[in-house]
């Protein structure tokens, strides 16, 4: 792997300044989208009916809220999503709702390609059929039990498949110096979901390594988002319930109103801090049902309707919700509120 000398000194704090000023004017884009690929990007939840069938009306309802709320992408089906209990039909239909229900829309869309047991071939598939039926980019994580070449060989195939702008989605012990030679391979290669190591000691190295023509995205639930757009994230990607506010945060960071943008992300915080607040909001704000499941997860704890350690949650705790979104954050609250 190529590697380089690291800055010091004047060089290193000019380059830093240039850095500072071009993560505000990033913009990603192919011959097939002309959106850009930065801002906010929920990682979207997967509703399901009481029956257990994927619910396509509600999974619809998550892009028109995105779209309706100022959302800059929206990405499905990752880790937050439930990929891996999803059967292939799921995802085909899943994708194909999706990508209806944004079209026309400002919100860019990215659907996850990954594969259980790095069906290569799978992969590909899941990438054309994204570009078929019109997403804006294409995301995976990394396959399983591949490092190195077999790895760059990997996201290589599904780079090349569409003209679509690739998410790259960092896991494990992924180095920067694997992420500098894979974004050096791949000419579709435009965004990196960052979750190896510590994406905040990170960003810089990655950003300079690339010149920063490589957007870096932050995931692990967003919850440094100040520091993250201070050191120059180019994307955050938290869940759907509460992203239109993310994105006032974000809109306001790169309009230079700094103050305005830390208020703004303190209201997430607050809100989050009521029990079953992140379980509880897409139903709160329309987006969801009352009735609406999810699926079991290995790793993942909030449902719709989830109180603490999975509890469904009482009226009473229903109604605080409801009274926090109305009471004190209507007004930021660019999706509506039911």
């Amino acid at each position: 792997m190529q590697s380089r000398k690291p800055m010091h000194g004047n060089g290193r704090r000019e380059f830093l300044q240039v850095l500072g000023a071009g993560a505000l004017g990033l913009t990603v884009g192919s011959a097939a989208t002309s959106k850009p690929m930065r801002g906010v990007f929920p990682i979207g939840q997967t509703p399901f009916t009481e029956d257990d069938k994927l619910d396509l009306d509600c999974l619809a309802a998550e892009v028109r809220f995105c779209n309706r709320g100022g959302v800059h992408g929206f990405a499905w089906p990752q880790i937050a999503s439930g990929w891996s209990t999803l059967s292939a039909q799921e995802r085909l239909d899943g994708a194909e709702a999706i990508l209806a229900a944004g079209k026309g829309g400002k919100t860019a869309l990215a659907i996850g390609v990954q594969t259980q047991g790095s069906d290569l071939a799978g992969s590909v598939r899941y990438a054309k059929h994204a570009a078929r039926n019109g997403a804006d980019a294409i995301v995976s994580l990394p396959p399983e039990k591949a490092g190195g070449q077999a790895m760059i060989d990997y996201y290589k195939a599904i780079g090349a498949a569409t003209e679509l702008p690739l998410i790259v989605q960092s896991q494990g012990e992924m180095s920067v110096d694997l992420i500098v030679e894979m974004f050096q391979q791949i000419p579709t290669m435009k965004c990196v979901k960052d979750e190896a190591g510590d994406p905040l000691q990170r960003v810089t190295q990655i950003r300079e390594r690339t010149a920063d023509k490589l957007a870096v995205f932050s995931g692990n639930g967003v919850r440094t988002m100040i520091d993250e757009m201070r050191l120059g994230f180019a994307g955050h990607c938290p869940t759907t319930g509460m992203s239109d506010v993310y994105a006032a945060a974000f809109d306001l960071w790169h309009a230079g109103k700094r103050r305005e943008a830390f208020d703004m992300f303190g209201r997430i915080l607050a809100f989050n801090s009521i029990t079953g607040a992140s379980g509880y909001v897409m139903v709160a704000r329309g987006i969801f049902k009352e009735t609406t499941k999810s699926r079991p997860t290995p790793g993942m704890g909030a449902t719709p309707g989830g109180g603490r350690g999975g509890r469904p949650l009482e009226e009473a705790g229903k109604q605080a919700i409801r009274d926090a979104l109305n009471s004190y954050l209507k007004p930021y609250l660019r999706g509506g509120v039911a």
